[in-house]
C-alpha cells in the first residue's frame, strides 16, 4: 500500500487543517495509507525515506536544516511530494533548499481575489486530459518560478492591478523532478472551499498520484 504524509500548520488564513482532511479523504479514496502530521517534525524522521507521497501545507512557517536535510535527500532517492498554492508555493520562505525542490515560489498576489482564467497549455499531458481552459475566482499567483518545470497550465495578468506585469504569463500548474523523485505543484487553492471546484480537484488529484511512487 502506498503511504502519504501531510504535514499541516503555518499560516491560518489558508485553512491548513481543514484542507489536510480534504486531501487526507482523496488520498485514501485512491488506495494510500495516509498519516497527519501538525508542523515539521516529522520531516526529520528517517520513516520519510519510506514514503510514497509528502504533501506539504505549511504556508510562511520555518523548516530546520536536519528537516529539510532529510526532505530533500528523501525526494532525490524517489518519494514524490505534490503541493498546491501557498502551502508549498510560499512556505519555507528562507529555505532555498526547499524552493530548489518545489520548483517555485510565490511574490504576489496583484488585486487579491480576482476573476481570471487558467489556460491549459499541455491537453496532451494525462494529467490535464479532459480539461478545458476555465474560469477561476481566487489570488492569482505571481511567482519565481524554475525554468527547468514542465508546465501545464499558465494564466495571463491583466495589468490592472501592477501595470507593468501586463501581457504576462505566468505557470499555474508544473511537474518536475529533484534527483529520482516526481514534484506536482499548482498555484490553486487559497481556500478550502476551492477544492469543490472540479477543475482545481481534478489537476490536484492527478498531481499527487502521478507523483507518489
Amino acid at each position: 500500500m502506498r503511504e502519504a504524509l501531510i504535514v499541516w500548520g503555518g499560516w491560518s488564513g489558508h485553512e491548513p487543517q481543514e484542507c489536510a482532511e480534504i486531501i487526507k479523504t482523496m488520498l485514501e479514496e485512491d488506495g494510500f495509507k495516509v498519516y497527519l502530521e501538525h508542523g515539521t517534525e516529522a520531516l526529520a524522521d528517517p520513516s520519510v525515506h519510506d514514503l510514497s507521497l509528502v504533501v506539504p501545507i505549511m504556508t510562511m512557517s520555518k523548516i530546520e536544516k536536519e528537516e529539510v536535510k532529510n526532505l530533500a535527500a528523501a525526494i532525490e532517492s524517489g518519494v514524490g511530494i505534490a503541493g498546491y498554492h501557498g502551502g508549498a508555493g510560499d512556505a519555507f520562505r528562507d529555505s532555498v533548499d526547499y524552493q530548489f525542490i518545489i520548483g517555485g515560489q510565490w511574490v504576489a498576489h496583484p488585486g487579491n481575489i480576482i476573476d481570471y482564467t487558467v489556460n491549459i497549455t499541455r491537453p496532451d499531458d494525462p494529467l490535464m486530459e479532459g480539461i478545458a481552459d476555465f474560469p477561476y475566482t481566487s489570488e492569482q499567483y505571481y511567482m519565481h518560478v524554475d525554468p527547468s518545470n514542465e508546465v501545464l497550465a499558465t494564466t495571463r495578468f491583466t495589468g490592472e492591478h501592477a501595470y507593468w506585469i501586463d501581457g504576462v504569463v505566468m505557470p499555474v500548474v508544473w511537474k518536475r523532478r529533484y534527483g529520482k523523485g516526481r514534484v506536482f505543484y499548482s498555484s490553486l487553492g487559497h481556500q478550502a472551499k476551492e477544492f469543490d471546484i472540479p477543475e482545481m480537484k481534478t489537476i490536484f488529484r492527478r498531481g499527487a498520484n502521478w507523483a507518489a511512487r
